[in-house]
């Protein structure tokens, strides 16, 4: 059976979530090196790149910088995007990196995390970036706040972009937030193409253990990109930076 993930990141999602900015990725990326004090020339892994914003944005400024994403589609994108040929680019699971490690950071953003139904695939993600780290290397991992998703979730919305129609549906149910998006060409009245999310949602607690039992040690939790301080109940994000002990 065909997961999720397998299906929706293709064609359809470059519509669904064009709206996600260049420059928006610039200024997060600002802030990023300023949290992990990243030194110039520093190697960075962007895990689960998708179309490259952000792993553009680091090669601009300065970084040496490798995108790893499992859409052929996301990563044509990305391609096309780096026209001087500023990233290396690779197709792989992030659960399973192909390279030999040796990265100053890793970033997972945009909850690019809780793909999977069971904890320990979860868990094979977090030892994959500390093994991709070198010892006292940084990581971001940025993941949405599960109580204000809970306290603040749209259940239901309705767009046009393209000659499309998106819908999107969206709820929470045991321990996931769920999205099932449909899209119907407008002049053809055919049916709709569907596709589905689903991320399992996690407390501040139960990541900072898992991070724990993958030998990544948190140095601090932000609310957000525009936030230094993370609130439970006020925050958008949770936004986990720390690093790779020392063996």
């Amino acid at each position: 059976m065909t997961a999720w993930y397998e299906k929706s990141f293709g064609e359809d999602y470059l519509l669904v979530y064009k709206h996600r900015d260049v420059h928006g990725a610039y200024e997060e990326v600002h802030k990023m090196i300023n949290w992990l004090k990243l030194h110039p020339r520093a190697e960075v892994l962007d895990l689960c790149c998708g179309m490259g914003r952000h792993s553009l944005a680091l090669a601009d400024a300065g970084f040496q910088v490798t995108g790893v994403d499992l859409s052929d589609v996301l990563l044509r994108e990305a391609r096309e995007l780096d026209t001087d040929h500023r990233v290396r680019w690779c197709h792989a699971d992030m659960r399973k990196i192909p390279l030999g490690g040796g990265f100053d950071a890793v970033v997972n953003l945009f909850t690019s995390f809780g793909y999977f139904p069971e904890d320990i695939e979860q868990l094979k993600v977090l030892r994959a970036i500390h093994r991709m780290l070198k010892p006292e290397g940084s990581f971001i991992l940025d993941f949405i706040n599960t109580a204000y998703v809970q306290k603040h979730l749209v259940q239901h919305s309705v767009r046009e972009d393209e000659g499309q129609r998106i819908e999107e549906y969206r709820r929470i149910r045991d321990g996931f937030v769920q999205k099932e998006i449909h899209i119907t060409d407008i002049s053809a009245g055919t049916e709709p193409r569907i596709y589905k999310e689903s991320v399992k949602l996690y407390s501040r607690e139960q990541l900072s253990e898992m991070l724990e039992d993958a030998d990544l040690q948190v140095d601090q939790v932000h609310g957000g990109y525009d936030e230094e301080k993370y609130d439970e109940q006020t925050s958008p994000r949770m936004i986990f930076v720390g690093h790779r002990p020392t063996d």
